[in-house]
C-alpha cells in the first residue's frame, strides 16, 4: 500500500471512530444505557461487523480510538459540558441543545481532552459529522463555531499563532 493509501486508509478509520463515539453518546444518553454496555454493543455488532449494518461506517472504525473517545467523554463529561457551556450564549445552554449536536460537542471534547490529535483536525473530523447529520445548514456552521470556541478554551497554546 502506497503512503497516501495509508494516511487515507487511517484518517477513514479515525473519522469512523468519531462518527461511532457520536452514535454511541446519543445511545447512552437516549436510552440511559451504560457506557460499557454501549461500547460493548458496538464492538460487538457495529465495529468490525461485516454485513453492512453497522448504521454509518463503524466497520472500518479504530476500536481503540473509539474506546477512548467515549471513555473520556464519559470521564471528562463535566470539563467538557463547562467548555461547551462558556462556547454557547446564555440563552442556549447545553440542556436545550439538540441531542446529536450535544453527542457532537461530547465527543469532540473528549478527543481535545485526550490531545493526541492536532485541535484543528478534530474540528475539521467533527464539522464533518456535523455535516453527515445536518446537511450544509446553520446547524453545521453552529457546530464550527462551538467547536472552536471550545478548542481555543481546551487548548489555547495550538492557536496562539492564529
Amino acid at each position: 500500500m502506497s503512503r497516501k493509501k495509508s494516511v487515507e486508509a487511517r484518517a477513514s478509520r479515525r473519522d469512523a471512530a468519531r462518527l461511532s463515539a457520536v452514535q454511541a453518546l446519543y445511545q447512552m444518553e437516549a436510552a440511559g444505557q451504560a457506557a460499557e454496555d454501549v461500547v460493548a454493543e458496538f464492538l460487538a455488532h457495529r465495529i468490525g461487523a461485516e454485513d453492512g449494518a453497522n448504521g454509518g461506517g463503524g466497520a472500518d472504525a479504530d476500536p481503540d480510538l473509539f474506546r477512548r473517545l467515549v471513555g473520556a467523554a464519559v470521564n471528562w463529561q463535566a470539563r467538557i459540558d463547562q467548555a461547551t457551556d462558556r462556547a454557547l450564549v446564555a440563552a442556549w445552554p447545553l440542556n436545550r441543545i439538540d441531542p446529536v449536536l450535544r453527542a457532537i460537542f461530547r465527543a469532540a471534547g473528549a478527543e481535545l481532552v485526550l490531545a493526541e490529535t492536532p485541535p484543528r483536525a478534530v474540528l475539521g473530523g467533527f464539522v464533518d459529522i456535523a455535516r453527515w447529520f445536518c446537511g450544509e445548514g446553520p446547524e453545521t456552521g453552529f457546530v464550527n463555531a462551538v467547536l472552536e470556541h471550545m478548542a481555543r478554551d481546551m487548548a489555547p497554546d495550538a492557536f496562539a499563532s492564529a
